[in-house]
């Protein structure tokens, strides 16, 4: 329904506010916030001619608009970030979950803490650290850290339940509050040595560890004093790897913006105590947000979820709501949170290698892309398609002996793989083992939809050769779909006949495509390949696992429903269970020493 803007905006309120912009089918395209949502709306349709190419694209889309008036424009700010994270609108700046993110637990809340990796923050009472660049960064933090202070290695559950102490104690890793009565002051001095290792306080805990040694080696306490000058030693190895960059010695992020026509990318540079620790970025498409907008809204979806704010956030240009930003950042932190823009001196540098950092960045990702797109189009070529395949899916069953037959889709776009469109099925239609019955099923299933099948590849690749390829032909064409994408298939390369490499099928032909010295073609095909086999595969042994876990267990006389969830719930899977000796089955509630004994005489068999 057409929709008259200008009279829509004559009634419009002046006061602070969200304002949502919808296309025409009613799809929120862009939400932002205002001071005053009469005056910001009507910037956007007025003058034209002087708006920028990305608001004049943004409006060009828009059918109608919504407004939601609030008390204040930090009432706004908040409203708009919330609105933002559960619509998702096109045109806006959204922050990836930070949950594939790894970060290190502290649990205070038990009578030991002791540090795990997780990927997901919760407001549970733990302290968080990080998020880390990468899951080797956290483990390598983490393995420094097991190294040198004694906090307790073993999981929360194994920790209740162990009855006799682990290696790490033998090997003087560990104090074994799991089996000993580990006095808590002397364990809770740990936790807050591991604090402020982790919080960049490296500094203050050499200097607080060495007076601690001469103090013992004073007291003539010399084990004490060699056990604290290791500690020490290991501490300094790695400070030693640690850049400085400041001499004031704060905490604080810089934040640097750099862009092209396809996307833009905001890189963040994490300061703790002086040094950088990390750098890590985060890239956007299809924004109409100007840079101080990108910077704001990155602000506010960023800081609302990591686990620790600094005391100064450095931002790449100066922005309008600063005092808002500030004052927001205040109710999340409980102190004080300055968002600076310097313009010279030592900050104005950090910038610079903010920005060095994010443009050599952008280099990168425009290379890549640009060598993915060039890959695409010789591809294209070689399977003479009329365009480049942008986006490519491809099928792998996986059973055994047609137990628990599965399919797995993996979907690559732009030559990168787009893990959120992974799909897995459990095969539900095939009674008796049939790899070509089982790829009819998926492929009918994924794409006799209708409209709600959409968006449709540019090719379809099965593994399996020839067979399987005709398989999906036949589908493909009995749902009127060949006239939408290509179908071709992967075969593994035949060592006995001689062949040296794999093989590509495409309808019509009878030999394999020859690739010439386009290898490059045939191994990017195979990297589709091998990750639907790896996701298909993965998927079946997690079927397998659970079905396992089902009749083994359930043909144990004395094992009923209750004893069954105790013993998976404590050890997780049948292979520690059959590991565990028949004292430590006994231990759990509800298992008895015959209980144990008739578990541990079914899974030795």
């Amino acid at each position: 329904m057409e929709v008259d803007l200008d009279k829509k905006l004559s009634v419009v309120s002046s006061e602070p506010g969200v304002y949502l912009m919808k296309n025409a089918r009613g799809k929120i395209i862009y939400i932002g916030k205002a001071g005053n949502l009469k005056k910001r709306i009507g910037s956007y349709f007025s003058n034209q001619a002087q708006l920028d190419i990305k608001t004049k694209t943004l409006v060009s889309k828009i059918s109608t608009f919504e407004t939601i008036i609030t008390r204040t424009e930090k009432e706004a700010l908040i409203l708009e970030s919330n609105l933002i994270k559960r619509h998702k609108p096109r045109y806006n700046v959204i922050l990836k979950d930070d949950k594939r993110y790894p970060c290190l637990r502290l649990d205070i809340n038990s009578l030991y803490p002791n540090l795990t990796i997780v990927r997901e923050i919760k407001k549970n009472g733990s302290v968080y650290f990080g998020p880390f660049a990468s899951s080797h960064a956290v483990r390598e933090t983490l393995k420094i850290i097991n190294k040198t202070f004694k906090l307790r290695k073993c999981k929360t559950k194994e920790f209740k339940k162990r009855l006799r102490p682990c290696l790490n104690f033998q090997i003087k890793a560990c104090l074994a509050p799991c089996c000993f009565d580990v006095d808590k002051n002397a364990y809770n001095k740990i936790v807050k040595e591991v604090t402020m290792f982790l919080n960049g306080r490296t500094s203050e805990l050499i200097y607080k560890i060495k007076n601690e040694m001469i103090l013992a080696a004073k007291a003539q306490a010399f084990e004490q004093a060699a056990v604290l000058r290791d500690r020490l030693f290991a501490i300094e190895k790695t400070l030693e790897k640690q850049v400085v960059v400041t001499t004031d010695f704060k905490d604080r992020d810089v934040l640097a913006i750099a862009g092209s026509p396809e996307y833009y990318l905001i890189t963040l540079l994490f300061i703790r105590r002086g040094c950088l620790l990390g750098v890590r970025h985060y890239s956007f498409s299809e924004t109409m947000s100007d840079n101080a907008e990108m910077i704001r809204t990155f602000i506010t979806q960023y800081y609302e979820r990591t686990p620790f704010i600094p005391k100064e956030i450095l931002v790449p240009i100066p922005l309008n709501d600063v005092s808002l930003l500030e004052d927001w950042l205040y109710i999340l932190k409980g102190k004080k949170v300055d968002v600076l823009h310097p313009q010279r001196g030592e900050k104005a540098r950090l910038l610079n290698m903010a920005l060095q950092n994010a443009q050599d960045r952008l280099k990168e990702q425009i290379d890549s892309n640009a060598s993915n797109m060039d890959l695409l189009k010789r591809l294209g070529k070689r399977l003479k398609m009329e365009r480049a395949p942008l986006r490519i899916e491809c099928f792998d069953n996986s059973n055994i002996s047609g137990k628990e037959p599965v399919a797995g889709m993996v979907v690559f776009e732009r030559g990168k793989p787009k893990r959120s469109s992974y799909r897995k099925y459990r095969i539900k239609t095939v009674p008796k083992q049939d790899d070509y019955a089982y790829m009819a099923e998926v492929l009918k299933r994924r794409y006799g939809k209708g409209n709600k099948a959409k968006p449709y590849p540019d090719i379809v690749m099965v593994d399996g050769g020839k067979g399987q390829m005709n398989i999906a032909v036949s589908v493909i064409k009995e749902l009127k779909l060949d006239s939408y994408f290509e179908v071709i298939g992967i075969a593994k390369k035949d060592e006995k006949r001689g062949e040296k490499e794999d093989k590509i099928y495409k309808p019509g032909r009878v030999n394999p495509i020859n690739f010439g010295r386009e290898g490059d073609l045939l191994l990017f095909l195979q990297r589709i390949r091998d990750e639907a086999h790896r996701f298909a595969i993965t998927f079946h042994r997690k079927r397998r696992t659970r079905t396992f876990m089902k009749s083994v267990l359930d043909t144990i006389p004395s094992v009923g429903k209750k004893r069954k969830a105790i013993l998976l719930k404590h050890f997780k899977s049948i292979k520690k269970i059959r590991a565990a000796t028949i004292e430590e089955l006994s231990a759990l509630p509800g298992i008895s020493h015959d209980v144990a004994r008739a578990v541990k005489l079914v899974l030795a068999g």
